[in-house]
């Protein structure tokens, strides 16, 4: 029995998928106002649940082999991102769980003081690295899913929002890709106890993410370029208004402030490691869009 968070989510929906493809028992734990008929329609066992509760994560966790934590945390990084991640690591360890999968961020290591996300994700990476159990931590760049939204609004009006350095790299990672790798750490020898950045096969700037949508649709780009000081002035306002939004928009902040990309070497890695090519962002694009 596998045990995932953030089940209804983007990465969480596409593992369960794929888990009961395989003919996986699955225990999928969800919000009771979240979308999860999906799920159950698939053969996945609904635990309906809160994981700002301690007693929903234990009763979750009974019985499980795997436990696969995929959510994420809005404006909440201290209680979901971290706490909730330190409860489930401590219920796999005392229900003798075989392998734990952690779903991080590329550049979780790199110190990011104004991103809460990045801090969180970072201390329960060494909580896990220290617990005792097996382990895959999967560091994924940008997700090709999370663009899916902007590439239907070019579609409409050929606009593109691009915040900050056009020049920026990165390695945006297609969803089912991650979703692959996440499904089989627990069986792969080469990610057991492994720390893992995961991106797409292509180091994209920034300004080349318009550019595909262009070639998609053959339509020219119409690219406006905001400077990154318009977020700063959003962060002081609402800052003054909710400190909670302040700190989540300095992790979006941080996001598009800096590079997050994989060398070539830490893709072709994760291609022997998993035995698969991995797929470029513009063909993930062309399947989901059937174009």
């Amino acid at each position: 029995m596998f045990l995932v968070t953030g089940a209804t989510g983007g990465i969480g929906r596409r593992v369960i998928r794929l888990l009961r493809q395989r003919e996986q028992s699955v225990r999928a734990f969800v919000r009771l106002t979240s979308r999860y008929s999906e799920l159950e329609h698939r053969g996945a066992e609904i635990f309906i649940g809160d994981l700002l509760e301690e007693k929903d994560i234990e009763k979750a966790s009974r019985g499980v082999r795997y436990i696969i934590s995929a959510h994420g945390s809005d404006s909440d990084a201290l209680s979901l991102d971290y706490r909730a991640n330190i409860e489930l690591i401590d219920q796999a360890k005392a229900n003798g769980v075989e392998h734990f999968v952690f779903i991080s961020v590329l550049g979780a290591d790199r110190g990011y003081e104004d991103a809460p996300v990045f801090k969180a994700k970072r201390a329960v990476e060494r909580y896990l690295s220290a617990s005792g159990l097996n382990y895959t931590i999967l560091r994924p760049s940008g997700l090709a899913s999370n663009l899916l939204p902007l590439v239907e609004r070019f579609r409409e009006t050929g606009f593109y929002l691009l915040i900050g350095d056009r020049k920026n790299r990165s390695s945006i990672v297609s969803t089912d890709d991650l979703a692959r790798i996440v499904v089989d750490s627990v069986t792969v020898e080469g990610a057991r106890n492994q720390i893992l950045p995961v991106g797409g096969p292509e180091i994209l700037l920034r300004e080349d993410i318009p550019r595909i949508f262009g070639r998609i649709f053959n339509k020219q780009p119409v690219i406006i370029n905001s400077p990154l000081f318009a977020v700063d002035g959003l962060q002081s306002v609402l800052g003054l208004i909710n400190p909670q939004i302040q700190k989540a928009l300095g992790t979006y902040r941080t996001l598009l402030a800096n590079e997050f990309f994989c060398t070539k070497d830490e893709i072709a890695n994760l291609e022997v490691i998993y035995n698969f090519q991995l797929e470029t962002l513009e063909n993930f694009l062309r399947r989901y869009l059937a174009v």
